[in-house]
């Protein structure tokens, strides 16, 4: 798991550069885009519908909350 966060991190990190480099570096100057930290949860026994329905409804306010 540990390799594929790596991975991840390594090229995403290579495309964002590669794509956005002029807006990247008016104000991001480290040579790591990343830290070195990650997180991991697992989500088992939920139906890929309930995460989908998730996923969807997290830029969604709440609308009962004030």
């Amino acid at each position: 798991l540990s390799n594929l966060v790596n991975n991840l991190k390594s090229v995403t990190s290579r495309k964002l550069r590669q794509e956005f480099s002029d807006h990247l570096n008016s104000f991001y100057w480290k040579d790591v885009l990343w830290n070195g930290s990650y997180f991991v949860a697992s989500c088992g026994g939920v139906t890929i519908s309930t995460r989908r329905q998730y996923i969807e409804n997290q830029n969604k306010p709440n609308s009962d909350k004030p």
